[in-house]
Formats: structure tokens, C-alpha cells, sequence
């Protein structure tokens, strides 16, 4: 055999390489995507968190404001205290809120306004185990 046909049958990977290496790379894998999936969702949460926060807070705003709730999420942005709806991070959508009318207060009377609160609207439960309807 010559120098030249020791080299060709030297050229690539055998099977069981190839084997060896994409079984390697099935376990990196299995390991890697359900953590992946975990942090997708607590970032998820973590947006939901912060979108409730702000909505709440402008909510209190308008209440300090004006002396009564705003009617919907939209009249928040129309008054320039949120400058859009945010986008529910598990609905994908600004529509799936869930506004809270006004609780009574003490002497049993509804304070003005129609949105005390808001919920997401999705059906899922936290990686907390409360249900994103309940934060």
C-alpha cells in the first residue's frame, strides 16, 4: 500500500464516532432544554410581575388624582398614566386582562370608577404554584 492510499482510508470518521459523538450531543441536549424551558418561563413571570406592578401603581395615581378608579386600562393611557397596555407575556395579548371592579368600602359604598385592580388572564399556574390569575 502506498503513502497516498493510507491517507484516503485515514480521511473522515468511522460510524461508531459518529455515533459516539451525536449520542453525546442527545445528552447535552436532554440536559439543557428543560432548563431552558424553566428560565423561559421565569422570565415570563418575571415581565407579569413587573407589567402588574405598574399598572397597579398607575391605577393608585389615577385614584390619587382624580379621587375615583379609572373606568378600564384604557383610560390610564388616555390620561398619559401608562403609555400603552402592556402585552400579557403568557396570553400574548393586551386583551386578556382581567379588570377588578372596586370592593365596598367600610360604610358599604363602591368608590367611583370601574378598575380597583387588574389580573392576568391566563389559566396557568406559577412555577410558585398560585395560579397567574391570582398575583
Amino acid at each position: 500500500m502506498s503513502l497516498q492510499d493510507k491517507k484516503r482510508s485515514q480521511r473522515g470518521f468511522t460510524l461508531i464516532e459518529l455515533l459516539i459523538v451525536m449520542s453525546i450531543i442527545g445528552i447535552l441536549a436532554s440536559i439543557v432544554v428543560p432548563n431552558y424551558q424553566r428560565n423561559l418561563i421565569k422570565a415570563r413571570e418575571a415581565v407579569l410581575m413587573e407589567d402588574l406592578h405598574q399598572m397597579r401603581r398607575a391605577i393608585d395615581a389615577y385614584f390619587a388624582d382624580h379621587i375615583s378608579y379609572p373606568e378600564s386600562l384604557d383610560d390610564l393611557v388616555a390620561s398619559k398614566y401608562l403609555r400603552d397596555i402592556p402585552r400579557d407575556p403568557f396570553t400574548q395579548s393586551t386583551d386578556t386582562w382581567e379588570e377588578v371592579a372596586p370592593t365596598p368600602s367600610v360604610e358599604g359604598e363602591f368608590a367611583e370608577g370601574g378598575l380597583e385592580d387588574v389580573h392576568s388572564g391566563d389559566d396557568r399556574v406559577g412555577l410558585n404554584g398560585i395560579p397567574y390569575r391570582d398575583w
